[in-house]
């Protein structure tokens, strides 16, 4: 049977690396939508590539300029087109449109899919008991992309969240794991998105230098899973082989690994079915035999720290974190502040009590999410800008 596909953010690095892995394999698969924010020539050539009709980009100048073109395409310039679009459910969709403006395309595509995979790291830390609520009411199936993530929904599944003793999530300790604490000062740019092991974009490149996108794994976790936080351990794994283990209460324990490769995940996530197989290469038993896995040095990453103020529930706060985290990663992108600068900016902001009060409030649905970030933004702008 053909499957029908959509895929948000198609341009991006997880949404070529799916379109890669389906152009392999066309005959069992239909693409009904395609999406982008600006990279028109990239989704054009996509969408030639599948012969995918259905096109949306959210860039005006962007949409102006296809829409001059002549194409046989249907243009569309935002998601509330979704339901002409997806008049009846897909097989699949991707949710692979980074940062929290991913958030409201994600939540409204549940409906229209039987099976969702999120990539999109914002809407499953800021609005997970929502996005929850809707799989549930429409019978959608969800799958997470984050190979930490989906390495634990493999090994887990989510039936047996109530056999879960503890978790562990690896993390390769980025370009500056060995580096002294006293040269962190002199810390540029070049050197932190300069990854020992992943090709990333510059934004999660400094999430992974500061240890940040491992706070946001955890409260991943522990939102999927239903887990504590006290129960979700950080690991240092330099070569990144193994990305997450798992203690049962039965005293049996799960090691998941596998090569640096999205495309491991990715592709599992699509073939839910044991007849395709990806060939890969054999386990590598000189990295399992040297392991030397290790905790994260609290003194070079302090942003760890933040994960014992993080309230056991799904919160308001968590949209403050990623708000402010984004806001100060984008000024050291900019050249405004030091690399150091945002651990030390991030704990003063977060301890400001007209964000503290967001740890005791659930949000109730999705504007409320959207305006605490644009709240947020607005006070870090008129302090730092």
């Amino acid at each position: 049977m053909i499957k029908k596909i959509a895929i948000l953010g198609s341009t991006g690095s997880i949404g070529s690396s799916l379109i890669d892995i389906i152009s392999k394999d066309k005959k069992k698969f239909k693409i009904i939508l395609l999406t982008a924010n600006q990279n028109d020539k990239k989704l054009i050539n996509q969408a030639k590539l599948l012969n995918v009709k259905n096109l949306i980009i959210t860039d005006k100048k962007k949409f102006n300029k296809l829409k001059k073109n002549k194409n046989n395409f249907n243009l569309f310039n935002d998601f509330k087109s979704l339901n002409k679009i997806l008049k009846n459910k897909v097989d699949y969709v991707m949710c692979a449109i980074t940062g929290i403006e991913g958030l409201l395309p994600t939540y409204n595509c549940i409906k229209h899919t039987k099976n969702i995979a999120i990539a999109n790291k914002e809407s499953l830390i800021c609005a997970w008991d929502i996005l929850e609520k809707e799989m549930k009411k429409h019978n959608t199936q969800f799958i997470p992309i984050d190979s930490e993530h989906f390495s634990l929904w493999s090994a887990i599944k989510l039936k047996y969240k109530k056999n879960i003793e503890k978790l562990y999530i690896t993390a390769s300790g980025g370009p500056f794991y060995k580096l002294p604490i006293n040269k962190f000062i002199n810390i540029k740019i070049k050197d932190a998105i300069n990854h020992p092991n992943w090709r990333m974009g510059k934004k999660i490149s400094i999430d992974s230098a500061t240890m940040m996108n491992k706070v946001f794994e955890v409260i991943e976790a522990r939102n999927i899973f239903e887990v504590h936080i006290n129960k979700i351990n950080i690991l240092i794994h330099t070569n990144s082989y193994i990305h997450a283990m798992v203690k049962f209460n039965n005293a049996v324990s799960k090691i998941i690994l596998h090569d640096t490769d999205m495309k491991i995940p990715i592709f599992n996530s699509i073939y839910q079915n044991k007849k395709y197989f990806k060939r890969t290469s054999d386990i590598d038993l000189k990295i399992l035999n040297n392991l030397n896995l290790k905790e994260p040095d609290l003194k070079k990453f302090p942003l760890i720290k933040i994960l014992k103020k993080i309230p056991p529930f799904n919160s308001l706060f968590e949209t403050v974190i990623i708000t402010i985290n984004d806001f100060l990663v984008d000024l050291f992108l900019k050249k405004k502040i030091s690399f150091v600068s945002i651990s030390k900016i991030f704990f003063l902001e977060i301890s400001n009590k007209e964000f503290q009060k967001y740890r005791n409030i659930r949000p109730k649905n999705l504007d409320e999410i959207l305006e605490l970030k644009n709240f947020v933004q607005k006070r870090l702008t008129s302090r730092y800008i």
